[in-house]
Parts: C-alpha cells; sequence; structure tokens
C-alpha cells in the first residue's frame, strides 16, 4: 500500500462501528496535499482507491478476524502536516 499513497499523506478514521453479525464498519479518509496527489490516489477511474481498498481491507479482516466494511475517501487538506493541533489531538509529538 505505501508505494501507493503520497508520502506526504496521512489517514485518519472518522468512525469505526461494530455491526450486530461481528463485522465493523470502518470510514477512513486519506488526506493529500494537493489535489494532484488527490487524482494520483483515485487512479484512473477509481481504480487505484479500488485497489488500495481491497488490500487494505483483506489486511484488517486478518488483523482482525472478521469481516471489515472500509469505506475510503480522499480529500485534499493543504498544509496538514503543518497543524500543530491536528498531531497533538492524534496524541502525536509535533516538535520530533
Amino acid at each position: 500500500l505505501h508505494d501507493e499513497i503520497p508520502y506526504t499523506s496521512t489517514v485518519e478514521t472518522e468512525r469505526w462501528q461494530a455491526k450486530p453479525d461481528g463485522s465493523v464498519r470502518i470510514e477512513q479518509v486519506i488526506y493529500v496535499q494537493r489535489q494532484g496527489q488527490r487524482a494520483i490516489v483515485l487512479g484512473e477511474g477509481g481504480r487505484r482507491i479500488k485497489t488500495i481498498g481491497t488490500r487494505a481491507r483483506a489486511e484488517l479482516e486478518d488483523l482482525f478476524e472478521r469481516r471489515v466494511h472500509l469505506f475510503l475517501f480522499v480529500k485534499v487538506r493543504q498544509s496538514w502536516a503543518e497543524d500543530r493541533e491536528r498531531f497533538e489531538a492524534l496524541g502525536l509529538d509535533y516538535d520530533v
């Protein structure tokens, strides 16, 4: 997966919901800094994001040993890497 996502990107989980059937629904956003990076992640006709989602879903199902319904969104957020408050909200040290 790492080769398919630009270096200057981040992934945030927006929603995690356990379903009555034992599966889990996960909604994640891949944030990139430029529109061109968004196009790279999506790929032509959405093919790259579909591949990313398929591989990530398989890894998550192996990890959690349950069915995973993964929904990925790609959004542009300029200068996200300089947002100290966002890093701190995630429990990360900005000044590393």
